[in-house]
């Protein structure tokens, strides 16, 4: 099988694929972050990256048959959580049109696309009518630990609401972990006052979705403990919430590394489309 992945951060569509024993003979990436690029890199080395998305063309895949396209279009313009909610045509999103000039162009016999299902209905419905199918929104929540609504497109066929495996946060947190984040009572202070808000709560059933640090002003890392003890979540725990394999390496700094992955996909959500690829 031969993947163009666009938008590809640290390769989770690469980890889904690995998980499911789907034989990949190339993989071409198109990203621009270097630290996702060097984790994509560390963990799957013959990944073939392309650079920026807007510089890819038909010709630089000529001699090779696209079998599926993927890719997460940048959601900083779609999610409520940016208040202007620009939609599609903001700098950031309206990247979606390269997604859709590739896919146009390459002709692929398979295509995923994922968003954020708190864009508004007039961004979602442009894109529906782009792509030719309807999305199907799929909560992490079923696979994971985590509450993370999202939109995919997909002509992948009989792809249907995962069943629940019940995770919960008491099944990922390490209770023994220690704090890795000094604190001062200041920040202590602001956090307890947004904890029903703005970080996971370790009485919670299931967190907040977690966030790509680069983007959001706040974000959702971090956990009460029974003591009342505040701390950030260890890497393990953020890969958990992805369900990413915790052997997967990220030899970069904590701060880079929560930034791909809450930038990232759930990675058994993707498994769960993928399957029916098989």
């Amino acid at each position: 099988m031969n993947v163009l992945s666009l938008f590809d951060g640290m390769s989770c569509g690469q980890i889904a694929l690995d998980k499911l024993g789907i034989k990949v003979d190339k993989y071409f990436a198109s990203e621009i972050k270097p630290h996702a690029i060097k984790v994509a890199q560390d963990n799957y080395p013959k990944t073939i990256q392309l650079g920026n998305v807007e510089f890819v063309t038909k010709e630089m895949l000529s001699n090779y048959d696209i079998d599926i396209l993927i890719g997460g279009s940048p959601c900083q313009d779609l999610t409520f959580i940016n208040q202007k909610q620009e939609g599609l045509k903001g700098s950031k999103s309206v990247l979606f049109y390269e997604y859709l000039r590739l896919l146009r162009s390459v002709k692929p016999k398979y295509f995923l696309l994922e968003n954020v299902a708190s864009m508004k209905n007039r961004d979602r419905d442009i894109i529906t009518k782009e792509l030719g199918v309807n999305p199907i929104m799929i909560n992490s929540s079923l696979l994971s630990a985590q509450h993370r609504r999202r939109y995919y497109w997909t002509n992948i066929p009989n792809v249907k609401q995962p069943i629940d495996q019940n995770i919960l946060l008491k099944d990922i947190i390490d209770y023994d972990a220690e704090k890795e984040e000094k604190m001062s009572d200041k920040k202590i202070a602001f956090l307890d006052n947004k904890k029903d808000t703005m970080y996971i709560r370790i009485d919670g059933e299931k967190s907040l979705p977690i966030t790509a640090r680069a983007y959001a002003s706040w974000n959702t890392q971090y956990v009460t403990l029974a003591n009342g003890d505040i701390r950030d979540l260890t890497i393990s725990e953020y890969k958990q919430l992805q369900t990413i394999p915790s052997n997967y390496k990220m030899d970069i700094t904590k701060r880079k590394a929560t930034d791909l992955i809450g930038d990232g996909w759930t990675v058994d959500v993707i498994v769960h489309i993928f399957k029916n690829l098989k």
